[in-house]
């Protein structure tokens, strides 16, 4: 398990801390080497007896983390307390032992004081945090848990540092050419006007657009066109008989930025739809978590309740076996009562062992029920994160094909309009259309040419006439 420790001061804090309620549990498991009876209370008595000091940090704090899909029982939090602090030369200090249990993770807290009452001086504790890795690799050897990275390579204990592949944006989907070109020939086969043919594509995804070379094209969702003469298996002949001119219909650049708008729009619904239903989701979770947490809490108050009741009665029924008055004295005589004194402390003993072991069987029954419904909401969430990433990958390729089809739009303008002759700055549209139509008018030497072209040649008779 996962040990991390320090010296600092802050009684107050520090038990405030502890007995938070923002755990599912919280147990003071035990306090040794107080007189107060509560955590508040024994950390107080540290802090008071640390101003007879010049120690500030008269507090040894320690939190033992195991691995999250093991199940530790309590005798094992005990005996790693015991090494810790046998370790860092804690022996016999006072110290208080919390549990916690939160989202279906059981850990604990250890808290010594350094205040050496015979000497009244602060306990030394000299490379601690070597100490206590040496003794959680230890652990994780003796118990056979797997050592986490970190441990073994010290680049890799930043726990933020996750992998890319855990969340790749979506790919691109490849498309079956058969598909489509079925949808097309069915399209056709069912349509004998422009309007049914468009209607018919559509209800299948694909939008009709003239192509770039006065063609006829389909166009599907993610901005590919398709020939319409190939993939219907006709000849253009049929089609322009059918469709008449293509003149009416959008351009594939007008109709990939339609597809990418309406695309878009149809994303982000979808996004504000899915959030709505992991909101959904999260409430209910909560509400099942604040149920699990007080049936819990009542099943270990009863529980408490239980032990404690038969703890007076075994404690009873122990004490009823020695006898009063001169029998006792004969039995002490004779060596009964030692014999009767064992055996109590013997039963007592297993009884312990008995009630603890029937706590420990609750809590991780707990535990296993907490962590089904954390795996559970943990798999909801991981399938929203899914979506939402899809969703988001589906609406970035559509912005971007919207994007680079209005740059084509602009730079197909801008080449043609660089192929037209410019006019001089300041003239109006219909005088541009006078001077353009006087541009295509004939000159001078070509009228004077062609008249003597078309001059017929000099016969006989007009020689004969000179």
């Amino acid at each position: 398990m996962i040990l991390i420790g320090n010296q600092r001061g802050g009684a107050r804090d520090l038990a405030a801390h502890l007995l938070k309620d923002e755990n599912d549990h919280v147990s003071v498991h035990e306090l040794r080497g107080f007189v107060a009876s509560d955590l508040k209370g024994a950390l107080r008595e540290v802090e008071a007896l640390s101003r007879a000091t010049r120690c500030k940090q008269y507090l040894f704090s320690l939190s033992l983390n195991p691995p999250p899909d093991q199940q530790v029982r309590t005798e094992t939090f005990e005996s790693a307390i015991d090494q810790a602090e046998e370790r860092l030369g804690l022996g016999g200090q006072p110290r208080a032992v919390v549990f916690h249990e939160k989202e279906g993770r059981r850990h604990a807290h250890a808290v010594w004081s350094r205040i050496d009452p015979d000497t009244m001086k602060a306990i030394q504790l000299s490379h601690s945090g070597y100490k206590l890795r040496d003794l959680s690799r230890q652990l994780y050897r003796e118990h056979g848990w797997d050592t986490p990275r970190g441990m073994t390579d010290r680049s890799l204990r930043d726990p933020k540092n996750y992998s890319l592949e855990e969340w790749q944006q979506c790919q691109r989907q490849g498309v079956n050419p058969r598909e489509i070109k079925a949808a097309i020939q069915e399209a056709w086969a069912i349509s004998d006007s422009p309007a049914a043919l468009t209607h018919a594509l559509e209800d299948r995804g694909l939008t009709l657009a003239r192509g770039d070379r006065r063609g006829f094209v389909a166009v599907d969702h993610t901005g590919e066109p398709y020939a319409l003469a190939r993939y219907a298996g006709v000849k253009a002949r049929d089609i322009r008989q059918r469709l008449g001119g293509a003149a009416a219909l959008p351009s594939m650049d007008e109709a990939r930025d339609k597809i990418a708008r309406g695309m878009i729009a149809a994303m982000e619904r979808l996004k504000h739809e899915a959030a709505q239903k992991d909101q959904a989701e999260a409430e209910a979770f909560e509400a099942r978590k604040q149920a699990l947490i007080t049936r819990q809490r009542a099943e270990r108050e009863q529980q408490a309740k239980d032990i404690e009741s038969r703890h007076w009665a075994e404690a009873r029924e122990r004490q009823a076996r020695f006898r009063p008055g001169l029998k006792g004295v004969w039995d002490h005589l004779r060596g009964e009562h030692r014999r009767i004194t064992r055996q109590n402390e013997h039963d007592a003993y297993q009884a312990h062992l008995r009630d603890r072991a029937q706590k420990d069987a609750l809590i991780l029954s707990h535990i296993d029920q907490r962590k089904n419904l954390d795996q559970k909401r943990e798999q909801a969430r991981q399938q929203a994160k899914a979506l939402e990433l899809r969703l988001e990958a589906q609406r970035q390729h559509y912005e971007t094909l919207r994007k680079n089809t209005q740059a084509q739009a602009s730079a197909k303008l801008a080449f043609d309009r660089a192929a037209q002759p410019h006019a001089p700055p300041g003239i109006s549209a219909r005088h541009q259309e006078a001077l353009s139509r006087l541009r295509q008018r004939p000159t001078a030497r070509e009228r004077l040419h062609g008249i003597n072209k078309n001059r017929p040649a000099p016969g006989p008779e007009r020689e004969r006439e000179r």
